[in-house]
């Protein structure tokens, strides 16, 4: 992509940090269907605001309904919005032809920047192209970690997924797991592939992929015990994400299994599921710090000219090890929603 759209002053001052104001409400709003989910947030704030002019930031995810994580992810965004003096208008589809249909839509609205997950990043270049285009600023975050730059945005929070998942091999290993069943709840999203990929890569045992329908919660129980009944020699399960964490708790129990849980990602259910030994451990990315920066960013971006990592590196939230040793300094923000 031409660049010479986002013009880049060279130095700038530093900016001041201002304090921060109590994050915005959001209401939720999803579909089974596959339609547009859209809500918009930016509710005056009576203290700790920017004075800058009001921005409109979109922020567009591939959040399937009833997953907790984003709620996380949305928190930070709100957050930021909340400090910067920015309308938040938040949309989200697990589709990614629609997801781009939700991009296309906040380029209609002429938005002064827009915040996306790349979890099929492909399917999204044309419409990112447009948006430079349009001369709107795009920054990634969350998924897309090796394609951000390629497709032409100007920043990228995330966790490098293979990082994430060699690491998680490698603690199995410590462990003494000897065959991993790790399960895919979205078939093509090339960050949950790469966290799969990662784990195969480190881990000295025996690791087979599961692929469920992460959209139906009962399936996602039914197939993973199927799996467990039909090969006892697995000792571990790997998800990738902490409401299929949860779930596979409760197949365990359905098939009479010895198997253990361990995750990548957080919610306030799988931190008090660590304290209680049912999950072994969570790799955090800190979804809250991801929505966080990358609404900021767009205020910076515009206020200032300033963009993280100059447009070459990716600021990384990720990966850290939650078990029982450390679980107790995250539980309580996990319990608030933002961890």
């Amino acid at each position: 992509m031409d660049r010479s759209s986002h013009a880049r002053p060279r130095r700038l001052a530093p900016v001041v940090a201002l304090a921060a104001a109590a994050a915005l409400t959001l209401a939720g709003c999803s579909s089974s269907s596959g339609g547009k989910k859209a809500e918009e947030g930016g509710a005056a704030a009576s203290a700790g605001k920017a004075n800058t002019p009001r921005m409109t930031v979109a922020l567009v995810t591939h959040q399937s309904p009833g997953d907790t994580f984003w709620d996380i992810v949305r928190k930070g965004a709100e957050a930021a919005a909340a400090k910067d003096n920015i309308k938040l208008v938040y949309s989200a589809d697990p589709n990614a032809g629609n997801q781009a249909n939700l991009v296309q839509n906040a380029i209609d609205q002429h938005v002064d920047g827009i915040a996306v997950t790349l979890a099929k990043p492909d399917a999204l270049k044309d419409v990112i192209g447009k948006a430079t285009a349009a001369k709107i600023p795009v920054v990634g975050l969350n998924s897309g970690l090796s394609d951000w730059k390629r497709l032409g945005l100007l920043e990228f929070f995330g966790q490098d997924e293979t990082v994430a998942g060699e690491a998680f091999g490698k603690k199995l290993n410590e462990v003494g797991a000897k065959k991993a069943v790790c399960v895919i709840q979205e078939q093509g999203n090339v960050g949950l592939t790469q966290r799969c990929d990662g784990v195969k890569k480190t881990f000295s045992g025996t690791t087979e992929t599961l692929y469920v329908n992460g959209t139906d919660m009962p399936s996602v129980r039914s197939t993973i015990t199927a799996k467990l009944k039909q090969d006892s020699s697995i000792d571990y399960v790997v998800t990738l994400g902490a409401p299929f964490a949860l779930t596979a708790v409760q197949a365990l129990g359905d098939a009479g299994s010895k198997a253990k849980v361990a995750t990548f990602d957080l919610n306030k259910d799988l931190t008090t599921a660590v304290k209680q030994g049912t999950i072994q451990f969570a790799v955090d990315q800190q979804p809250y710090l991801q929505g966080y920066l990358a609404v900021d960013s767009l205020w910076l971006y515009k206020n200032n000219g300033n963009y993280s990592g100059g447009g070459e590196q990716p600021v990384l939230t990720g990966p850290a090890f939650v078990d029982k040793s450390n679980v107790d300094s995250v539980a309580a923000f996990a319990a608030k929603g933002t961890r």
